[in-house]
């Protein structure tokens, strides 16, 4: 684990050491100032030169100015390499997010993978900056301190410091148990931002139903045990913070008392005693630095922890080792036995074969959960197939890179995801370096320029977050410009028109027909009306492909495509 810290120190190698140099001088020029003083009481004092003495307190002042900018960089510098860390590691964590299938996604909330990419990151940059610093620099200290009251007296030395080993031992005790806390706190914390992300982005389906009232008492039991959670740790921390402030005032108090006793015995003189209590200060100043440190330790480390348990979770779905660019396609697809399971012992799909000419327009229809999205979402390798294989053009799926597969196929579905962004912003997703001139011809081949001209920045028109500024059609076009633009050969429409009315549907119907001339598409649709000019309809139930054909031919085999489609339209 510490090997893999320090190892997002490398980069920043120069940064570090500039940091903790001026963190060391300033540590040492600390230790100077009590021997300073010493030397003025008894040395420079007794004479009685004021000349000597503001030469020497202009020199303490030269001194100090230097330890303020040593100050200075440690803080500014230190941050700015802290910053360098968490970014770095904020870029590893996000393209492991890109990295992982639909299926991580199925199962992870996004309010979690947002305190993770967040919260918890720039709790680990505090460590980065503040641990290996504070720990060096608090050895040092403490050693040093020590070592010069040991040169004033070494009896009161060793009694001084005889409480540090029990403060030690229980400070350890302390730190293990706010890792644990932390830990906790974490884990609550991703699911309060989860909740907090369901709500708000539902919060027109909340007041739809007028459930205000139950979504508050779901979020009031989120925010309690997150309070409680941290309670728990502020408890933990005053603790500790109380036990460390009563130590430190012990070891002040016997400095004093025990100074004061050899003082007035003549084995002290007034200055050592001055200067042997200005070092025991110095002495525990590390110590007050050690309570600062059980803060930011267990909160950066617990970071640390669950960040190297996401980026230890290897991608389900990755290139094979000799994966190559796939060639350009013409569209014929082939699922050549293919089964799959979201688990191993509830398999969805088992053994289906499926020829699919290049131009085609086939068609899925069946009841909801009998895996006709499913089928479709293997082509692009959304999830991996668990047996079997799928072709393009006699080219397994799995020996290209998902990324070149990826681009020759496009997606219309029925939930359109929007970016907060303009129209144009939108578009250009399709194909980011799409001219305006292609993006404008994409626009228009979606029909969607009526609605652009009656925006009042048209395509640089601000959509909203997920496009709520625009309707449920005017989204649907939207993405439909953005799959004009990509032009892929092999086109799959999840329900794209099922959740727009009757007129809207026709209106976009067209703009997909339109799509769909010379590619091979694949159409899922539960309103049949919108299929009856497929080339091929396939009807999909649980227990597999029961059906195989065009329109008409499945009608006059009067089984379950005739069944669905008199219950959608009545009695031929």
């Amino acid at each position: 684990m510490l090997k893999k810290f320090f190892s997002y120190y490398i980069p920043y190698k120069k940064l570090f050491a500039i940091d903790f140099i001026c963190a060391v001088i300033s540590a040492i020029l600390e230790l100077f100032f009590p021997i300073a003083v010493n030397m003025v009481i008894d040395q420079i004092l007794p004479k009685g030169n004021l000349r000597h003495i503001v030469m020497f307190s202009v020199l303490l002042f030269a001194l100090y100015l230097f330890n303020t900018t040593m100050n200075y960089i440690v803080v500014y510098i230190g941050h700015v390499f802290g910053s360098h860390i968490e970014t770095d590691m904020r870029k590893e964590l996000f393209e492991h997010f890109q990295k992982q299938s639909y299926a991580y996604f199925d199962k992870m909330k996004t309010g979690d993978l947002m305190s993770r990419i967040t919260t918890d990151l720039f709790e680990i940059s505090e460590l980065a900056h503040h641990g290996p610093e504070d720990v060096f620099i608090t050895i040092m200290t403490l050693v040093g301190a020590f070592l010069l009251m040991l040169n004033v007296h070494v009896p009161l030395a060793l009694m001084t410091v005889a409480l540090i080993p029990i403060l030690g031992v229980v400070l350890g005790l302390f730190s293990r148990y706010m890792v644990n806390i932390n830990v906790s706190i974490k884990q609550n914390l991703g699911r309060f931002n989860a909740g907090i992300q369901n709500s708000i982005s539902g919060m027109r389906v909340v007041k739809a139903f007028a459930n205000e009232s139950y979504e508050n008492d779901i979020f009031v039991d989120l925010a309690e045990k997150y309070r409680l959670a941290m309670v728990r740790f502020y408890n933990s921390m005053a603790t500790s913070s109380s036990f460390n402030y009563i130590v430190m005032r012990l070891i002040n108090l016997f400095a004093l008392l025990a100074g004061s006793y050899y003082t007035i015995v003549g084995e002290l003189t007034i200055g050592e005693l001055v200067g042997y209590i200005l070092l025991s200060n110095v002495f525990i100043r590390p110590l007050e630095r050690v309570n600062a440190m059980l803060e930011v330790y267990p909160k950066g480390y617990a970071g640390f922890v669950r960040l190297q348990e996401e980026l230890n979770k290897e991608p389900d779905i990755v290139d094979s080792p000799n994966a190559v660019e796939a060639p350009k396609f013409e569209g014929n697809i082939r699922y050549d036995n293919v089964s799959f399971g979201y688990n191993k012992e509830k398999p969805v799909l088992e053994n289906v074969t499926i020829n699919i000419k290049a131009g085609q327009t086939v068609a899925f229809v069946g009841p909801s959960g009998a895996g006709k999205t499913t089928l479709v979402n293997l082509l692009p390798r959304f999830y991996e197939i668990t047996g079997g294989k799928i072709t393009i053009d006699g080219v397994d799926i799995q020996d290209v890179t998902m990324r070149s597969l990826r681009k020759q196929i496009g997606i219309v579905q029925q939930d359109v995801f929007l970016f907060d962004g303009t129209i144009k912003e939108n578009v250009l997703y399709g194909r980011l370096d799409a001219t305006d001139e292609e993006v404008k011809a994409a626009i228009d081949s979606a029909k969607l320029r009526e609605v652009i001209s009656n925006l009042p920045d048209g395509v640089d028109t601000q959509i909203g977050e997920r496009g709520v500024s625009l309707s449920g059609g005017q989204k649907q076009r939207l993405s439909i410009a953005r799959i004009f633009l990509k032009n892929p050969k092999i086109l799959i429409l999840d329900e794209a028109t099922s959740a727009l009315d009757t007129a809207t549907e026709r209106f976009i119907q067209s703009s997909l027909d339109e799509l769909s001339q010379g590619r091979t598409s694949l159409v899922i649709a539960h309103r049949l009306a919108t299929i009856t000019n497929a080339d091929r309809i396939i009807v999909v139930t649980p227990e597999g492909i029961m059906e195989d054909g065009t329109h008409e031919e499945l009608l006059e085999l009067d089984n379950i495509y005739a069944d669905l489609y008199r219950s959608q339209f009545g009695e031929m």
